[in-house]
């Protein structure tokens, strides 16, 4: 049969033919069951002309697909003309070459064990190119990459190899569908109306019904108004839940871009205690108060959070740690905070940051649809906002907005009415004093959670209540209760 007269993988470097993984026979068992029926082509879509060990068969196999694609009866006869005069085709026999292929087949049961087999041996090769590669890269020092870099780099053409297959989106038919949304329906009957994440706040999960899987989410805000303190209630609620009852909850991932971890942690103390974390941070506790924080610390201690401080993210680096802890840790849900403080990773790819912060946008929306997770990007807004009479945000204000209004499932605005009201203090015994401490009265410790966009159901305003002191955000109860 055919001889492979081509000596090296691309890209594999020195490693001879005879080194490598390959089956020559499986791979021509495949060409000739194609050439026998060209129906089988759809019991082994997920092979690619690049799962091919030998070029020729390569080529081959593109031929036999494209003829397919196009409608057109692939046979021993209406091939050969294609590949008239090649010379490794001539060497095997030329117009017996294809006679042959299609008598040496053998059980055509088998198409499927062959494929899958022939996918493997791509599987190992590619192992082996990276390995080889790694040893060149790690043997070449450059000043703008550390070895740390060279790791990730690894990391995610490891993760790419593993992934190939699986992640592809076959086509669902609709009762498929209809029985997936069926389901969705009767969990959400089952936890009042809770289809997602939970964010343990009943009213905003009451408007939203939960975070869904693959969406992304957009909390933005001014500084001051709260941001990182509502996600950090959102994280520490759904990762609480999960350990619960392991319904509506999810093991949570967080990416803190501007605070440290062992910050956060005292924030979730804080919050869960009462002390304000700037007390335990100075160490302004009496022995009662670090008492509380110790018995408090044991019981969080199980709580599924992982939380990743590492600055200066790339969008590369964000998603190699993310499908590593989807992978290792089944993390059910992602929080960044927050999303100006990404980079693409590529220097002066872009001719400015409002192009480079789209394709930062759209990647998190691929990551969240690839790990079937919502992804929650806290976001700044524009100095704009300070600038009108009406403070409340609007989707406009979207900090270097490029297309994260387009590519976001939800977009939510936290806003205090209270913090700009505060700095309108009239003078002492004025008219007006009255007036702003009715007014103070009403909206002391009230927080609007706007949600300007969402896909899934309405627009509309939370009311919740914040607790300055401990930066704690819980449900709002009633007037006069």
């Amino acid at each position: 049969m055919l001889e492979c007269y081509y000596m090296n993988q691309p890209g594999v470097g020195a490693l001879s033919y005879d080194v490598l993984p390959h089956n020559l026979e499986a791979e021509q068992a495949i060409l000739g069951a194609l050439l026998y029926n060209n129906l089988f082509y759809e019991k082994i879509g997920f092979l690619s002309k690049d799962h091919f060990f030998n070029p020729v068969h390569r080529e081959i196999f593109t031929a036999i697909v494209n003829m397919i694609q196009r409608g057109l009866l692939v046979t021993p006869i209406t091939i050969a003309p294609i590949f008239k005069q090649h010379p490794a085709i001539e060497e095997a026999g030329g117009d017996k070459y294809w006679i042959d292929l299609v008598t040496g087949i053998g059980s055509i049961a088998n198409i499927e064990a062959n494929a899958t087999h022939i996918y493997d041996l791509f599987l190992r090769r590619s192992i082996i190119s990276i390995a080889q590669d790694s040893v060149i890269k790690a043997n070449k020092f450059e000043s703008d990459k550390t070895a740390q870099d060279l790791v990730e780099e690894v990391e995610v053409l490891l993760f790419n190899v593993s992934v190939e297959r699986n992640t592809e989106r076959r086509v669902k038919t609709f009762q498929v569908s209809l029985q997936e949304a069926i389901a969705q329906a009767k969990k959400a009957s089952e936890h009042s109306s809770l289809v997602g994440v939970t964010t343990g706040l009943d009213q905003v999960d009451q408007h939203l019904g939960g975070f869904h899987p693959s969406d992304l989410v957009i909390l933005a805000g001014r500084p001051s108004m709260g941001k990182t303190a509502l996600a950090t209630t959102f994280a520490f609620n759904a990762a609480k839940s999960f350990l619960k009852d392991n319904k509506t909850g999810a093991r949570i991932a967080f990416f803190s871009l501007e605070m440290s971890a062992q910050q956060l942690a005292l924030r979730i103390l804080g919050q869960e205690t009462g002390i304000s974390s700037d007390r335990i941070r100075k160490g302004a506790i009496s022995h009662k108060e670090f008492t509380q924080l110790e018995t408090k610390g044991k019981e969080l201690f199980e709580v599924p959070l992982f939380i990743d401080d590492t600055p200066g993210l790339t969008m590369a680096s964000l998603r190699t740690r993310a499908r590593r802890l989807r992978r290792q840790e089944k993390i059910g849900m992602i929080i960044i905070d927050y999303l100006q403080l990404l980079s693409s990773g590529y220097r002066n790819g872009y001719e400015n940051r409002v192009q480079e912060l789209t394709e930062i946008t759209r990647g998190l929306k691929a990551l969240a649809k690839e790990l079937d997770v919502p992804i929650i990007a806290l976001s700044q807004l524009s100095r704009a906002v300070e600038q009108r009479e009406d403070k409340q945000p609007q989707l406009a204000d979207l900090r270097e907005s490029g297309s994260i209004e387009q590519d976001a499932d939800v977009v939510m605005f936290i806003y205090r009415e209270a913090y700009y009201e505060a700095r309108k203090k009239p003078p002492s015994g004025s008219e007006k004093m009255q007036e702003w401490q009715a007014k103070m009265s009403r909206i002391y410790n009230v927080a609007d959670l706007i949600v300007s966009k969402q896909r899934h159901g309405p627009i509309g305003t939370v009311h919740l209540h914040f607790d300055e002191s401990v930066t704690r955000f819980s449900n709002l109860a009633p007037r006069g209760e």
